[in-house]
């Protein structure tokens, strides 16, 4: 098997996994991560040949901007403080603690490197955490503090990560330059991620189609990592501030087809680029199986202890960190999101996985120093770092579901099931009150008056029925009865139509262009409801 079949069994195994895991209960991230433990087993499969300076610039600018998709800025200012006690705060001190141990325990490696090693490990991912706890019914905003967590704290990491491998290949370091270039790196990276944001915003205005607009938008998080890094800015920092400038800005409220094959574009390159990246975590089983050949007690003993100290400081750090944020929390403060028990701090805790944000960084690490000597300890840094992420995400990630059961953290159903009604509302007054606009500028008969207030009411009371008394609730209820049989009976005759014109494309005289843009029309039709 080469490297690129070794790819496609990847990208085969991130789809098939999705399905596999919602029957067996488990994450696809772990089972993808096994399934890349077995695969690295197989003695046909080889090894990883990936330039390293390819593996950032690859495997995160797509991961991050999906992410970020799915939040906001009001969300992250609301959340400011835990964020930084979790995303900043904490990536420090985990670096600093792993940094120390793997100083004075690791053979051969310089204090640089044991800080590179602390910088990789530290952060928790995103993509494992909320692919985990969001399938697991835990509280929004729980979610939403580990979402924000696991996006901010991959830029401290790595900001910190990057200081370090440029201190350990050339051989130097300068606290204050280094503070210098943190500061730097952050100014840059905001700059072009809003002036890349900007111009993207511009340039989909220009584009118009929606397919053109979409394949921009995969463009545009890779231009804003490259372009970041070239002024030494942080990549990072400018994906997710490009991503949330987009999420902003850049939503059209009547572009419906757009948006609707935007979220399903970024769903397919989420779940395939995932997919592969935690492949590639447990094909790093071959690795490390080579660095501990003939010393498996040293290594695994040094893996343990690592491992032991990541999950350590996270929980002494939590429990402290969430007294502070409760303290702090003030009645005005609505919108911040907290936790607010012990068991949702345990849960916060053990939702700690280590993932794709450390397998990339591991493999990134220069095979050489300005010097070209080898950087110092590199196997065994890829070792711990594998270690980490299998215990990390593979046990927790396994573990989780049965915690979250026995401490019987339930997800706000209520609040979501509020948010719904008061959302509901909101769009049935505007509704209704353009409805009333429409009726000053144009002259409309008493029966489609009638008909128009009617469907202006079911707009709220479809999406929340929960927003009408029980009288008008059972008369919605009639007419949605109606409408779905109007709905089937018409999805009936356009699925007749299009068969119809999928025969005729087989016909020697028929034009295939001709026929995909009937079917194309016919499709839009059957979105829209005839």
């Amino acid at each position: 098997m080469d490297q690129l079949a070794l790819l496609f069994v990847l990208l085969l195994g991130a789809l098939v996994t999705v399905p596999l895991g919602d029957r067996l209960g488990l994450p696809p991230p772990v089972l993808m991560t096994l399934g890349g433990i077995v695969l690295a087993l197989l003695p046909f499969v080889p090894n990883i040949d990936i330039p390293p300076e390819f593996i950032l610039p690859l495997v995160l600018p797509p991961l991050l901007y999906a992410s970020a998709q799915r939040t906001s800025w009001r969300q992250f200012a609301a959340n400011r403080r835990p964020i930084f006690l979790l995303a900043v705060a904490l990536v420090f001190v985990t670096t600093t603690a792993v940094a120390a141990v793997a100083n004075a325990i690791v053979p051969g490696i310089s204090l640089a490197a044991a800080v590179a090693l602390g910088a990789l490990v530290a952060p928790p991912d995103p993509v494992a955490a909320t692919a985990v706890a969001g399938s697991l019914g835990l509280p929004r905003r729980l979610v939403s503090i580990l979402e924000g967590e696991g996006l901010f704290n991959d830029v401290t990491a790595i900001v910190l990560y990057h200081v370090a491998i440029a201190a350990a290949v050339s051989g130097s370091f300068s606290l204050p330059k280094a503070v210098v270039e943190l500061v730097f790196s952050a100014v840059v990276a905001l700059a072009v991620g809003l002036l890349l944001g900007w111009g993207a915003k511009r340039l989909m205005d220009i584009l118009g189609d929606a397919t053109l607009q979409i394949g921009l938008t995969l463009l545009v998080p890779f231009v804003s990592y490259v372009l970041a890094e070239e002024f030494k800015g942080s990549g990072v920092l400018a994906v997710l501030t490009t991503a949330l400038y987009l999420a902003e800005f850049a939503s059209d409220a009547d572009d419906v087809l757009g948006r609707l094959a935007g979220h399903t574009f970024w769903e397919i390159v989420d779940t395939l680029v995932t997919g592969v990246a935690f492949g590639l975590v447990g094909l790093e089983l071959h690795n490390a199986i080579a660095t501990a050949s003939g010393r498996w007690g040293e290594m695994l003993g040094i893996g343990g202890v690592v491992v032991a100290v990541v999950v350590g400081v996270r929980l002494a750090w939590l429990l402290p960190a969430a007294w502070l944020a409760k303290r702090l929390h003030k009645g005005r403060d609505v919108d911040e999101e907290i936790l607010t028990s012990w068991r949702e701090t345990v849960i916060m805790w053990w939702s700690g996985m280590r993932g794709v944000a450390s397998v990339a960084l591991a493999l990134a690490i220069p095979l050489t120093t300005n010097d070209k000597s080898p950087f110092p300890a590199r196997d065994e840094i890829l070792f711990i770092a594998f270690a980490v992420i299998i215990a990390t995400l593979v046990v927790q990630g396994l573990t989780l579901p049965r915690l979250v059961k026995a401490l019987g953290v339930r997800g706000d159903s209520d609040w979501t099931r509020e948010l719904e009604r008061q959302l509901a509302i909101r769009a049935a007054k505007a509704a209704r009150h353009r409805l009333l606009e429409i009726e000053q500028e144009e002259e409309l008969s008493e029966d489609l008056r009638e008909m128009l207030h009617r469907r202006a009411y079911d707009v709220g009371a479809r999406i929340s029925p929960e927003m009408v008394d029980e009288e008008r609730r059972e008369a919605h209820a009639q007419r949605v009865q109606r409408l779905h049989t109007i709905q089937r009976i018409q999805a009936d005759l356009l699925s007749a139509a299009r068969h119809a014109v999928l025969d005729a494309r087989s016909e020697p005289w028929m034009d295939p262009e001709v026929v995909d843009r009937v079917l194309r029309h016919l499709d839009v039709r059957s979105l829209r409801g005839m």
